[in-house]
């Protein structure tokens, strides 16, 4: 079956951090070896950043997989584009990608994240990814998140909501959502308290590098030498934190390099960090849209899961990853080539009707039906039950201690972006409980 693909125009101005972008989508059947079929052009102007679904839901009632992609490459200069791009939109495609390390493998971020944050287990494949896995992913053991529930992730919320519960009014965003897991980071990294200002700058300088690279790689630079200074500390005093676990780890007889060490750390920002700010974000903004939903949460805190759950599916807080394919291959009856490079569109599959009913309404109350928003496969997010957890209690908390909580509905706030999309800003009024 002929795959679609489009080609994107874009203009518009700045507004803030994020560039504000009306685009027109032009999509356009091919053959699987490019040409164009011009019988076959829908012209449709659509805010890509603002809400990418209807153009994800265009391309998955052509085909699972089409030749082009979901990005918006028009500011990209050419030489950095790849010579053959495709995506991936159905679940089933998606799905495939993600369990296949050996066709699609992750060597794409060495020339992308991997340009700011130096190599990570992201890229590595086979054995070499096995052993440093298993490494890091002892730090996020269950018996770890049992202990670090009561003993740091509740008790930074509880402090952080202490800050604005008395004002009556607050931006979720700045004053919660980001805040409480930067916090949870650095507690759990064993950093120091006076640093955390510098640290959570650092931090949205780093996260902020699909928009403003420059900033991101002097954070990543001064990041790499604040990490270094923590590194030489455990060594020489060893400590019972990441670092001081990562500082004393050894795969085959052999300790961690530094370079691994601090690679890992600042991977920790954009993945540990990031994921569970837009999700707990997404998640709030869209129990307060939809009033029914969150008077039900309001009066059974049970809900709070399977809340949490539908939330990561409907919006998605990164819809897109990529992937290089490794050798000439099929998926979905498109031939891929070698050398080429394959968008992974989580939001796509994510909202794809084969799989569910409604795909396109927020349900707390559906079927549960396992999403792919934490990808699949040997890269499998490592901090997803951190991510669930630190959602839980933040929404736990707030649904404790404030009452009649609702938007500032006159500065329009909603989910933005593309590929990693969050409200930019949730102001809101309530008040606070008597007994909070």
């Amino acid at each position: 079956m002929p795959a679609p693909s489009f080609t994107v125009s874009a203009s518009g101005k700045t507004n803030g951090n994020i560039v504000a972008r009306r685009v027109t989508v032009i999509f356009t059947v091919t053959t699987t070896c490019g040409g164009p079929v011009p019988d076959v052009t829908i012209d449709e102007s659509v805010n890509l950043l603002r809400d990418p679904y209807p153009i994800f839901a265009r391309h998955r009632a052509q085909g699972g997989v089409f030749r082009g992609s979901v990005m918006d490459w028009s500011k990209t200069p050419e030489s950095l584009l790849p010579e053959h791009q495709f995506a991936a939109v159905s679940f089933d495609a998606v799905n495939t990608v993600f369990r296949d390390g050996k066709l699609f493998n992750s060597e794409i971020y060495d020339s992308t994240i991997g340009l700011f944050i130096g190599p990570t287990i992201l890229a590595m494949e086979g054995k070499t990814h096995r052993d440093h896995r298993n490494l890091v992913s002892a730090a996020f053991k269950s018996r770890s998140l049992s202990r670090w529930e009561p003993e740091i992730v509740r008790p930074v919320c509880e402090s952080l909501v202490d800050e604005f519960i008395d004002a009556g009014t607050a931006d979720l965003v700045r004053d919660f959502t980001f805040e409480f897991p930067t916090r949870v980071i650095s507690t759990l990294l064993g950093l120091p308290e006076e640093d955390l200002p510098w640290f959570r700058q650092r931090a949205v300088e780093l996260i902020s590098y699909t928009v403003k690279y420059k900033r991101a790689f002097e954070a990543s630079a001064a990041l790499k030498d604040y990490f270094l200074d923590q590194i030489d500390r455990r060594r020489s005093t060893p400590t019972e934190d990441i670092i001081g676990d990562l500082v004393t780890a050894e795969i085959d007889g052999e300790r961690l390099s530094d370079e691994a060490i601090y690679s890992f750390l600042r991977l920790l920002l954009p993945a540990g960090l990031e994921t569970t700010y837009r999700s707990s974000g997404n998640l709030l903004y869209l129990l307060l849209t939809h009033p029914d939903q969150f008077a039900a949460l309001q009066g059974d805190h049970e809900l709070i899961p399977q809340a949490i759950e539908e939330g990561l599916r409907y919006e998605t807080p990164l819809t897109t990853v990529q992937r290089s394919v490794t050798q000439d291959t099929e998926l979905d009856g498109v031939s891929l080539p070698a050398g080429a490079v394959i968008d992974v569109c989580i939001g796509s599959a994510n909202r794809d009707e084969n799989r569910w009913e409604r795909p396109g309404e927020f349900d707390i109350f559906r079927d549960r039906v396992p999403h792919i928003t934490f990808a699949a496969g040997e890269h499998t997010c490592m901090g997803l039950h951190l991510a669930r957890m630190e959602t839980r209690v933040a929404v736990e908390c707030l649904l404790r201690r404030a009452t009649n909580l609702a938007l500032v509905t006159d500065e329009d706030p909603h989910i933005f972006g593309q590929p990693f999309r969050s409200p930019t800003a949730m102001p809101v009024t309530f008040d606070a409980r008597a007994d909070s």
